[in-house]
């Protein structure tokens, strides 16, 4: 009678769409698919958060149906651009447009507004400045200041401040700001810039502009000066108290920044670039960017002045060059989620549905990233920051013109209240042949180990031979329920299960038999997000072929 033999493996290493299926055997715990997973930074995938209209239910739309082309958090409120608008808002039900050009005859205001009279035009002193054609939007803050800066690759920089006491009603508060320039700048159709110690620097076309000691208005005072490139600038970033200058095809570094007599671009690579400025963020001490060729990280090394550039999307290689093919039709967006170690990036296209728009997470872990996918979340403009108590907030707009409060909740929505939708979820193992591909295998049981946060119950699709049709497929199995433990004391009677298991094991019996084993774990409900931390299979080897 033959024995019964043990597999089992973590779930560790993430989605792998680069290997070959024997290759991938070699990482028992990778996942030829992981759709609205997160890799863990504790261990596991984590059935993503869903996410909830800002101001829900009496939440509003800041400009009707028009896609949100920009967010940011602004002290205690969040910043929208949508249009040829940008408005502000505290609770997601009122909003405010905040593009005005307060400026007299003798030129820019210095004095503030109260909320009354900027939404009067303070007797046409503050008129509407319409941002004819606005492209996606990005933003500067200074935080010394207050003052925020936005660009939108179109228009001259718009220069805003709000003041007043934080937490305060905006009608207690007090408002002012302007175009930087007049449409003779040499600014406008700046589309990224940065803030360097006390200057202000952007770029449009091929030159790099760098803006007065602490006067961006001023292009021509102390401090200020430009430089020209040979090729297009695609975004500016700041990383180590230096400036980078990302172009297609090259990545510079700006130097002699406060010497204008002496500032000069000097390269840091002339083969590798960036495709997308709103993909450009920092995360675990580097600058991870989106080259032609994948997810790329720009590290400092040891030597003073020296970088490093390295790779770090190989395991999925064919999503990323979907994603470079495809540049120019996706609105790319990218954020990271400082308290979970992740790098988000989303793509989606002006034409696809909520349901179609995709992205990529990507979890720093002590091996580096590791890598999944996102299905239902379409996301033109993302922001992710410390509001003013100094929690993490993270926020994205879609092409509805809807505000959501990002990575919140347990369910999808498309704006309207009673619109909620179901998170699909799918975690697909490698084909297992446990060491012997000629060897029929006849599983017992196996074993799922997960970390519930309230009530789950997934299903359990087992998958003989590469899905032959000749081979008989066993119907899927909904494993038994399991609840997140109650704590006495802290549990709300009736929400969990007290005596239950932190992580427990889930048994399940299955039935066939065949020469590789794949398991396929998926959910698609409004139920708590879960974990799924590994699988222990029980099989009997049998006759070889």
């Amino acid at each position: 009678m033959a024995v019964s033999q043990p597999f089992g493996f973590a779930c560790t290493g993430g989605l792998n769409k680069n290997l070959n299926e024997l290759e991938i055997l070699k990482i028992p715990g990778a996942a030829r698919d992981l759709i609205n997973y997160e890799v863990d930074i504790d261990g596991g995938y984590r059935r993503i958060n869903g996410f909830l209209p800002f101001g829900y239910p009496t939440h509003t739309r800041p400009d009707g149906e028009n896609k949100i082309l920009g967010i940011t958090q602004y002290l205690d409120c969040i910043i929208a651009c949508v249009n040829d608008g940008i408005y502000l808002t505290q609770d997601g039900v009122t909003w405010t447009q905040i593009n005005r050009e307060y400026v007299h005859t003798g030129g820019h205001e210095t004095d503030n507004l109260t909320l009354a009279e900027w939404n009067d035009g303070a007797n046409n002193d503050a008129p509407i400045t319409v941002r004819t054609n606005q492209g996606q939007c990005s933003f500067v803050f200074i935080e010394s200041t207050g003052h925020i800066i936005i660009l939108d690759g179109v228009n001259a920089p718009y220069y805003f401040v709000l003041g007043g006491t934080l937490g305060d009603p905006l009608a207690n508060r007090t408002f002012h700001g302007h175009t930087l320039a007049d449409t003779d700048d040499e600014r406008v159709g700046a589309a990224t810039g940065v803030l360097y110690r006390t200057q202000f620097i952007t770029h449009a076309d091929n030159t790099v502009y760098i803006a007065a000691i602490n006067n961006p208005e001023s292009l021509s005072g102390t401090g200020s000066g430009s430089i020209a490139l040979d090729q297009k600038i695609v975004a500016l970033k700041t990383f180590r108290d230096e400036v980078f200058i990302f172009c297609n095809n090259s990545i510079y570094r700006l130097i002699n920044i406060e010497d204008p007599t002496n500032t000069a671009v000097v390269p840091v690579t002339q083969n590798v670039g960036c495709i997308s400025a709103y993909s450009i963020q920092e995360i675990g001490g580097d600058l991870v960017f989106l080259s032609p060729d994948g997810i790329r990280t720009l590290a400092a090394t040891a030597r003073i002045g020296d970088v490093e550039l390295s790779s770090v999307s190989r395991a999925i290689q064919p999503i990323i060059v979907t994603i470079a093919k495809n540049i120019n039709e996706y609105n790319i967006s990218s954020e990271v989620l400082r308290s979970k170690s992740q790098y988000r990036l989303f793509y989606s296209k002006d034409s696809e549905e909520r349901e179609d728009s995709k992205g990529i997470i990507g979890t720093f872990t002590g091996k580096g990233f590791e890598w999944s996918e996102t299905i239902g979340i379409q996301a033109p403009a993302l922001a992710s920051d410390f509001d003013e108590l100094g929690v993490e907030k993270s926020y994205h707009g879609d092409n509805k013109g809807y505000i959501y409060c990002h990575d919140v909740g347990a369910s999808f929505s498309e704006g309207s209240v009673s619109e909620i939708f179901s998170i699909p979820s799918t975690y697909d193992t490698p084909n297992f042949d446990f060491g012997d591909l000629g060897t029929r295998k006849t599983p017992y049981s196996v074993k799922v180990s997960v970390t519930p946060e309230g009530f789950m119950q997934p299903t359990l699709h087992v998958i003989y031979d590469y899905g032959d049709v000749n081979v008989a497929q066993p119907d899927p199995y909904l494993l038994s329920p399991a609840s997140s433990p109650s704590v006495f004391g802290i549990s709300q009677f009736g929400a969990g299960s007290f005596g239950g298991a932190a992580n427990p094991m889930i048994l399940q019996p299955i039935q066939g038999s065949g020469h590789t084993l794949n398991f396929k774990i998926t959910t698609n409900d409004t139920a708590a997000p879960f974990a799924i931390n590994g699988l222990y299979i029980d099989y009997y080897p049998s006759g070889r072929r």
